[in-house]
């Protein structure tokens, strides 16, 4: 960041962000959600999902693709299970309709799940899951998106980048969590590189011909991601696609048109939970044993376990401001301002 970056606190960006999607047809309710999410994306350093994405928001709301006041309708149809349709909204007001209900359902089985659909889900996954380890619970999540993901040995892009987050308690430290894509990369790292001006590591992707190429642009341009791992992470990528979609009644990543709508971004999917009280059982010392193994790892030699970057960049954010450069600051007060 360079020495003309703008420092806001995380209240002063949240609400800078609240305007913009109020302005742009977001029920109050659901802006503050929204803009809670994208503030906490951009202060933990998650930056393609952070700022970045507000553009995207409001082209796709301007669009009419996604429905900005929606209220989803929260479903109880087992003693472990409920189900939310968001009725084209977006996924994070959905899930914090539901989540009393989930909570109440874990505390009362020792388990519970939770299936999303028909909504849009454009942030990192890591917030979803990281307030249930907060809480003492284990949380497991996945959600598909639109179709960018070639599968292993294939030529058309079935995929979305597809990612499963997990957290989980740690005695003595902030929770165990981590948030990775299916795919080689994230989309949204591959389109800061390519307006960065920046090559990819090889095995991110191929070129509209189904080539493989080190150039974001040309993977963004009728190209495709590759998935991680080969033939691994197609199966975890096609797993993501049966539980957030199949199972939850969404659509698949390659399944909806969005074509009528000029400007539309966001995925138009679901997404799928599943979180467990890990007290049940008798298992009271579930989170010194996870403080033990992470211990085990980095006296193996691991620098870091997943998500310990995030902490010290959220406790510099938090000291010192969340830092913007001057143009992405310039720019969200434009999207702001009353015209």
């Amino acid at each position: 960041m360079s020495d003309d970056a703008v420092h806001l606190s995380h209240a002063d960006l949240v609400a800078l962000l609240e305007r913009i999607f109020v302005k742009n047809g977001v029920s109050e309710h659901n802006a503050r959600i929204l803009a809670e999410n994208c503030a906490g994306c951009e202060r933990d350093g998650s930056l393609s999902h952070g700022v970045f994405r507000m553009p995207g928001y409001v082209s796709s709301l301007n669009s009419g693709w996604v429905d900005g006041k929606a209220v989803a309708e929260v479903e109880d149809v087992g003693p472990a299970f409920v189900r939310v349709d968001a009725k084209g909204g977006f996924t994070q007001p959905a899930f914090f309709a539901a989540r009393p209900l989930l909570i109440e359902k874990v505390k009362a089985n020792g388990v519970a799940v939770l299936a999303i659909r028909r909504s849009h889900h454009f942030s990192a996954l890591w917030p979803d899951v990281e307030p249930f380890a907060e809480e003492g619970f284990v949380a497991l999540s996945v959600v598909n998106s639109m179709a960018c993901v070639v599968p292993h040995g294939g030529k058309k892009a079935v995929f979305g980048t597809n990612p499963v987050a997990f957290a989980s308690p740690r005695a003595g430290s902030a929770p165990f969590v981590f948030d990775q894509a299916s795919s080689a990369i994230a989309h949204g790292d591959v389109q800061i590189a390519a307006r960065a001006g920046h090559e990819l590591r090889p095995g991110m992707g191929v070129d509209r011909d189904g080539q493989p190429t080190n150039d974001p642009k040309e993977i963004l341009d009728g190209g495709a991601l590759l998935p991680f791992g080969g033939h691994k992470g197609n199966s975890i990528a096609l797993m993501v696609e049966i539980l957030s979609a199949a199972l939850t009644g969404g659509y698949f990543s390659g399944e909806f048109d969005w074509s009528g709508h000029k400007g539309a971004q966001t995925p138009y999917t679901g997404q799928f939970f599943v979180v467990i009280d890990p007290a049940r059982g008798g298992n009271d010392v579930f989170a010194e044993r996870v403080a033990g193994i992470c211990d085990l790892v980095l006296e193996a030699g691991q620098e870091r376990l997943p998500g310990d970057r995030r902490h010290l960049t959220r406790a510099k954010a938090q000291r010192d401001g969340i830092p913007l450069s001057a143009e992405s600051h310039a720019k969200l007060v434009s999207l702001a301002a009353d015209r």
